[in-house]
């Protein structure tokens, strides 16, 4: 089976600029490099990273080995200038985000809207919840903000409280209702009803091993127009 590009990269400097840059791989090796300490740049037609601003060559060059060791320590192949090149494989450790994405695989396996509610609980607690946290985290980063010097930095501030106070809050709030519909729903999901791996006496197929319906069926491939349905309309 063919390898995914996704899983290649190639860290080295612009031959023209000179810049370190960083390109390809997918949303993971993303995060892994901007963890290292690269800067993502998104364009219209294409996205790669860059080293941040300022850093001098022997700066650049310890950031560039650090992310090529990070990223070959879970399986990407880095190609990259032999300067760049380590044998080091750092140890790598969940990041805070995979348990909120461990929420979704709960949500995907709830049976019930008993179990969901209990995810959503997670995210909307307002102690503790996930978007309690999200929101002072916010609140937190405007206060770095309010004094870091600069004249649009009042501005970032005001915005990062605007988030927090607008956006977040009315997320918190939606989420916080459906939570409270679901608690009161106690009803069983009817596509995710557990298996209890028995086949029923009256079960008429020999080879059953157990009693739940068979997956859903794709739909097939609507049948392509008639050739002259895409004629323009003088």
């Amino acid at each position: 089976m063919p390898r995914s590009t996704d899983r290649f990269l190639d860290i080295r400097r612009d031959p023209h600029s000179g810049e370190l840059l960083a390109c390809g791989g997918d949303s993971e090796a993303h995060s892994i490099l901007q963890r290292a300490g690269f800067v993502a740049v998104v364009r219209l037609h294409e996205s790669y990273h860059r080293a941040p601003a300022g850093l001098t060559e022997d700066e650049e060059s310890r950031l560039a080995t650090e992310a090529v060791g990070r990223l070959r320590a879970v399986g990407y192949h880095v190609d990259c200038h032999e300067s760049f090149d380590t044998e080091s494989r750092p140890a790598a450790y969940p990041a805070m985000g995979a348990s909120v994405s461990h929420l979704a695989e709960r949500l995907r396996e709830a049976t019930d809207t008993a179990e969901a509610a209990d995810v959503l609980t997670e995210l909307t607690a307002p102690h503790d919840g996930i978007l309690a946290g999200f929101s002072e985290a916010l609140g937190a980063l405007g206060e770095f903000f309010d004094g870091l010097g600069d004249a649009s930095d009042p501005y970032t501030a005001g915005r990062l409280r605007y988030l927090a106070d607008e956006y977040v809050r009315i997320i918190h709030s939606d989420l916080a209702h459906t939570r409270e519909r679901l608690a009161d729903r106690h009803a069983p999901h009817p596509g995710r009803r557990a298996c209890a791996e028995q086949v029923p006496d009256h079960e008429t197929e020999r080879s059953a091993v157990c009693a739940c319906p068979p997956p859903p069926r794709a739909l097939p491939a609507p049948a392509p127009p008639p050739v002259g349905a895409a004629r323009l309309r003088r």
